[in-house]
């Protein structure tokens, strides 16, 4: 009797087509193993392909670049002086510009973007709350000619005033705020309200609660965002050729007179078929690649090492 009721169960417990459950020999399971399969290959394909020509890029700029970047003087001269005829010559003026003006957008970018993300998270409701995200989503999406010709209208049409570094910054605000709202709000919704609920428990103000538990609990992803968004706007081109004329030479104030920048730079002797404008033309390209690259990096290192 026991034999009998053993191969009864056996056969229960096989499938419609008398395989077991998790026969790995079975039709269905040899289908999901080919389908598993394919999509794996092709996920493996398609990564393949989208690192091709990014590789090809930074293996060409390198190579043509790196030569400049390898001597002491690209790194502490400027191009005062130097024709697009001669050799040599340094990218201080452009490092400058390009961190001075990065520095400022920063400066009124991120109390902006992060208490915005604040107010969305902890105190939007309602109709105001909408508008507020509506309008991020749409300064998220414009492109960065549009913020420029937006901060021309204003700075020199309206008012009057002339092209500078500062007025380049204004526009790279515009940029770098949506990038940052969105992602300090992602980072304010991963904090766990038992947290909120528990600092509310003790009689601590809402206000004090925010900037007591929340924001440093948020800290790492909020500076990783800010670090991203940094790095998106420094490699812009549009604002710069509108709004800030290129110089050869150092300027430190950005209220007054031509401000250079990596960007610009580039675009300044790319126009000149001259092996001395070429090799400077890659060697600030390349500059500008490793500085965003840097930022990039140091942004994944904190989300890494800092998650909430």
């Amino acid at each position: 009797m026991s034999a009998v009721t053993s191969l009864s169960e056996s056969a229960a417990s096989a499938g419609p087509g008398g395989a077991a459950p998790g026969d790995l020999s079975s039709p269905a399971s040899s289908s999901r193993r080919a389908k598993d399969r394919g999509a794996t290959i092709a996920m493996h394909s398609a990564f393949v392909l989208a690192l091709v020509p990014l590789a090809w890029i930074l293996w060409t700029v390198t190579s043509q670049g790196y030569r400049m970047l390898l001597t002491s003087q690209w790194w502490m001269n400027s191009q005062r002086g130097v024709t697009v005829r001669d050799f040599g010559g340094g990218a201080y003026h452009a490092i400058i510009g390009t961190v001075l003006q990065a520095g400022v957008t920063a400066v009124i970018s991120v109390p902006i973007g992060i208490l915005t993300a604040i107010y969305l998270v902890e105190y939007g409701r309602g109709v105001a709350a909408r508008a507020v995200s509506f309008m991020v989503d749409v300064l998220t999406g414009i492109p960065s000619i549009v913020a420029a010709l937006t901060i021309y209208a204003l700075w020199i049409s309206t008012f009057g005033l002339s092209r500078v570094g500062f007025a380049v910054s204004l526009a790279l605000v515009l940029l770098m705020v949506p990038t940052i709202v969105r992602s300090t709000e992602e980072m304010l919704k991963l904090v766990p309200n038992e947290l909120r609920e528990a600092s509310y428990a003790l009689g601590v103000p809402k206000w004090k609660t925010i900037m007591r538990i929340v924001l440093p609990t948020a800290f790492s992803g909020i500076l990783t965002g800010v670090l991203l968004g940094l790095a998106r706007v420094m490699g812009e081109t549009a604002p710069l050729l509108i709004l800030g004329p290129y110089t050869k030479s150092i300027n430190f104030d950005l209220f007054s007179g031509n401000m250079a920048s990596l960007p610009t730079m580039i675009n300044q002797d790319r126009t000149e078929f001259l092996d001395a404008a070429v090799q400077r033309t890659w060697g600030a390209a390349l500059t500008l690649i490793l500085v965003v690259m840097l930022l990039n990096l140091a942004g994944r290192l904190i989300a890494r090492f800092g998650k909430v």
